[in-house]
């Protein structure tokens, strides 16, 4: 009786530490929606457009591969250093597990940016910027697709625009403005 009582004491600490698996990006991108001082939008990717006819095939393919893009962002201020340190921290957390391969680092205009994706190296189905500063905070833009690659994806972005006429992005403009 006593193994079977120790048995199924192992099988039920085992069971809590497997069921209490790491935060995903998903669930966190669902989160924030709730959370005050965070700026989320969803974007369809029928908002890029591309910027004359005089593109490839190539491009106009490698653009009908996206979905959609998810964008969370928690602007820094003076009341919320911690927060915004709390933030990236979990954000690294997720983003070192293995779901997502890092692909490139850079620094830009003092924010931190790196990039990651997951899939096969020929075959993305999600590309993952992630970028922070004391200065403008933290924030995470997540683009979904079908078996994107990656190189025809660095191509694309050189021939899309956005189309200003299906969003306003004047409200948005609270992401890149200077800290107060």
């Amino acid at each position: 009786m006593k193994k079977i009582t120790t048995l199924i004491v192992a099988f039920l600490v085992a069971f809590s530490f497997t069921s209490c698996q790491d935060e995903s990006l998903q669930a966190y991108l669902v989160k924030s929606q709730e959370k005050t001082g965070f700026i989320t939008f969803d974007v369809p990717a029928s908002i890029l457009q591309v910027k004359s006819d005089d593109v490839s095939e190539a491009t106009k393919a490698t653009l009908k591969t996206l979905k959609k893009i998810n964008v969370v962002a928690l602007p820094a201020n003076d009341s919320n250093t911690n927060e915004v340190a709390a933030e990236k921290a979990q954000l690294e957390k997720i983003l070192k597990s293995d779901s997502y391969k890092s692909l490139i680092r850079f620094t830009q205009k003092g924010m931190k940016v790196r990039l990651y994706y997951s899939g096969n190296d020929d075959e993305i189905d999600e590309v993952v910027a992630f970028g922070y500063s004391d200065k403008y905070g933290v924030g995470i833009a997540r683009i979904l697709g079908d078996n994107m690659n990656p190189s025809d994806i660095m191509k694309m972005v050189n021939e899309v625009r956005l189309d200003t006429d299906k969003v306003n992005l004047q409200q948005f403009s609270g992401i890149f403005s200077e800290k107060k």
